[in-house]
Order: C-alpha cells, then sequence, then structure tokens
C-alpha cells in the first residue's frame, strides 16, 4: 500500500489490488456496485445513484449468477483410499466456464445457490429495496450484496448535513466458514465508512448453516432483524449525543493513545515506527479528510476518523487480506476492534 499526500490529505493508492481479494479475470470483475466508485476503482458494472437495482441485476452484473455451486465426490490419486465422507464443493467459474474446486466439506453440508443468498435478503425486505453492491472475494469462497433499507438519518441538516444509511448486508461462504448470514449495519454515505453497531445487547446478526435449508427462514429472519432496526433508533440518539460533544486535537491524540497504547520504552525500533505512523495517519485524517471535513472536533467525527483509518487505511494481517470483507464486517478481529473504538469514545462522551 502507498500513501501519497494530495492537497494535505493522504489518499490511499493501493498498487496490489490483490488486497480487496475480488475475483478479476481481464477487464472483468466479480463486483457491480451503485452510485460513487469504491476506493479501489474497480467496478463491472457501476450503476447510477437513483436506479433502482434488481436482484437478476445485480447477480448478473457481480458476476454471481448460473455458478452452479455443487458437491461432487472426492477422488484421490491411484493408489490412495478415501476413508472419509468428504465432498468437493465446486462451481462453474463465471468468466471461462470452467469448473473450480472451492472447499472440501463434510457430506451433511448443504450448496447454497447466490441466487438463494440474494433472494433471502430481498425477501427480507420485502422485494422492496435496491441493491447498493455485490461482489465474489477470496476466488469465490466469499460472496456478499448489500441492499438500501429505507431508513435513515441526517445530523444537522442545516449545518453538517452527515447523512447515515441503514444497509442489510448479506453473505455466506462456499467453503463451510461462514454460515449464511444477513446483518444489518449503518455507513456513512459521504465516504461508505462501515460502522458496525456495537451497542450493547443489539442483535445484529441472524445466521443459517450450512446444514440446514435458506428456504422458510426469512419470517424469523425478519423478527431477529426486526429488533435490530429499533436499535438503529438507539443508534441515531448516539450519534446525535456525540456529534453535540465536543472534542479538542489534545483530547483526540488522547484517545488516540488509549486505544492504542504507545510501545513501552526499549520496544523495538520498528514498533515505535508503526505506532508512530499510525497516530500521524489519524492526525491526517482527522485535519484534512474531505469525509470529516463537517464533524471534526466532535466525538462523532473522531469515531468516523478511526473507523475510516481501519475501512481505507489498514494493511492486511498477512499482507493479503480480504480489506473489502474487513471493511464489510466478515472480519472478527477488526469487528472487535472497531468495538472497541466506540467504547473509548461513548467513555469520553459520558
Amino acid at each position: 500500500m502507498v500513501l501519497v499526500a494530495t492537497d494535505g490529505y493522504l489518499k490511499n493508492e493501493r498498487e496490489n489490488h490483490m488486497a480487496h481479494e475480488l475475483e478479476i479475470n481481464g477487464s472483468e470483475v466479480a463486483f457491480a456496485l451503485r452510485g460513487e466508485p469504491a476506493w479501489h476503482g474497480l467496478a463491472n458494472v457501476l450503476f447510477d445513484q437513483d436506479q433502482h437495482v434488481t436482484t437478476s441485476e445485480m447477480l448478473e452484473s457481480a458476476k454471481l449468477n448460473n455458478w452452479n455451486v455443487r458437491l461432487e465426490e472426492l477422488t484421490m490419486p491411484e493408489g490412495y483410499r478415501n476413508t472419509s465422507s468428504n465432498k468437493l464443493v465446486v462451481r462453474d467459474n463465471p468468466f471461462d466456464g470452467g469448473v473450480d474446486v472451492l472447499s472440501v466439506v463434510g457430506d451433511r453440508y448443504k450448496a447454497v445457490q447466490n441466487e438463494e443468498l440474494f433472494a433471502f435478503g430481498d425477501g427480507i425486505l420485502d422485494g422492496g429495496a435496491t441493491w447498493e453492491s455485490a461482489g465474489s472475494i477470496k476466488g469465490g469462497r466469499v460472496v456478499f450484496g448489500s441492499l438500501v433499507v429505507p431508513k435513515e438519518f441526517v445530523i444537522d441538516p442545516e449545518g453538517a448535513n452527515d447523512k447515515t444509511v441503514t444497509y442489510l448486508l448479506v453473505h455466506t461462504s462456499h467453503d463451510g466458514s461462514t454460515a449464511v448470514q444477513a446483518n444489518i449495519t449503518p455507513v456513512r454515505v459521504v465516504c461508505q465508512n462501515t460502522l458496525n453497531m456495537a451497542l450493547k445487547d443489539s442483535k445484529q446478526s441472524f445466521k443459517i448453516r450450512h446444514t440446514t435449508t435458506v428456504g422458510g427462514r426469512i419470517e424469523q429472519a425478519r423478527q431477529v432483524l426486526g429488533l435490530t432496526f429499533d436499535h438503529m433508533d438507539n443508534f441515531e440518539i448516539m450519534a446525535r449525543q456525540l456529534f453535540e460533544t465536543a472534542m479538542t486535537d489534545d483530547q483526540f491524540n488522547n484517545i488516540i493513545k488509549n486505544i492504542y497504547p504507545e510501545p513501552e520504552s526499549g520496544a523495538k525500533k520498528v514498533a515505535q515506527t508503526r505506532w508512530n505512523d499510525k497516530v500521524d495517519l489519524l492526525n491526517n485524517i482527522w485535519e484534512n479528510s474531505p469525509t470529516n471535513t463537517t464533524v471534526k472536533n466532535t466525538a462523532w467525527g473522531a469515531l468516523n476518523t478511526l473507523t475510516e483509518r481501519i475501512d481505507y487505511f489498514r494493511v492486511g494481517r498477512d499482507g493479503g487480506e480480504a480489506i473489502i470483507g474487513a471493511a464489510s464486517g466478515f472480519d472478527p478481529v477488526v469487528n472487535a476492534e472497531k468495538a472497541n473504538i466506540l467504547g473509548a469514545i461513548l467513555e469520553f462522551a459520558k
């Protein structure tokens, strides 16, 4: 990842596009988006912001249709005996039609088609919402899509005009690592900065194991996620409280040190350098990010600065981590870090 200073703000130029781990074949990419281009500048289809995108349109545009995910017998080399009941998970490649092996799973595993996943999301919102994004990461092992929920709020409409929209995110894996999941998440539209809810007792997700069927679970999902919609009201109250809580530059830096303690004296030089770079980057976002202009010097601005660094400027733990997946809420480590950030900001605003 290369950080380049432009107009006083560090813009994120990821020279290695594999950081996002989207599936790419030549000029085609398994990703489609409505509205402004994503940070990586990639999209197989970029829909107009005001366009209503249907399930079939999004599936086709993101190269997610007709995968025919299925189980096949696990073949062994000559002379080897298979003493397990494991199966291969395979699909038809969306770019060239070849057959890809995605994983080896137990015989109780039930394949879920991308069409089923998206129909599930569409059904939860009763078919009335528009799709915002969809894609395939990790070589087709994880697929996702997000719908715009007809619920939003604007902080200080006559001044800051900071808009937050609610999304329904549906995703699953085709390798047994992730169940079929539906999550509610609020996102700042101005920068697509995902703020996974970490409110106390908030139940924000619904999961279906790959050993059961998706069909017939829509109403149950609605009931579970309906609790989350109630918590969205609490999230709005919290956001307004944070916006009304002033924060100085010194207080912001104390928050940074609270969340990311400075290495102890005697620590390796590389650790101190990394910490200094993190603090410098956070201060640069705090001071100069165009997404923070109207909310700077508030606790709400601090929350968004700290999460913006994670979603847009973080290097993967192994150098090739799916940044899109982590930013969208698929990574429990990243989710825990965001929860810790929210806790620190709420403590400050007491």
